[in-house]
């Protein structure tokens, strides 16, 4: 019983810092999620590219209006970021998928 309310009590500290962070790294408060901020790898470019069309253009918008606000010293008002709760991986699945293709051409090219 011990054990499992210590799993618990590590699990919620452990939130708690990541929901810290998550705002202290201030991309939120542009309006952008965590996959707008990715380093642009030739893999992660790769997975853009194969975003939806929908998916891309709210990527583009957030990330011209980020450079706008950035531009101009501002953030948004305090309703409009992004939270923690909100902010998902869109770009994930398109990445795990163009690495594994990578990854089994080469497989392929090393036979």
């Amino acid at each position: 019983m011990a054990g499992r309310s210590a799993v618990s009590a590590s699990g919620w500290w452990l939130d708690g810092v990541r929901k810290w962070y998550y705002s202290a790294a201030g991309f939120n408060k542009l309006g952008l999620m965590r996959d707008d901020t990715i380093q642009e790898t030739e893999d992660v470019k790769e997975a853009i590219r194969r975003l939806p069309e929908k998916l891309y253009n709210d990527r583009m918008f957030r990330i011209k209006r980020a450079l706008d606000l950035n531009m101009r010293q501002q953030i948004l008002p305090k309703e409009q970021w992004t939270k923690y709760e909100e902010d998902k991986f869109y770009l994930e699945p398109y990445l795990k998928e163009v690495i594994r293709e990578k990854k089994e051409r080469e497989e392929w090219e090393n036979k």
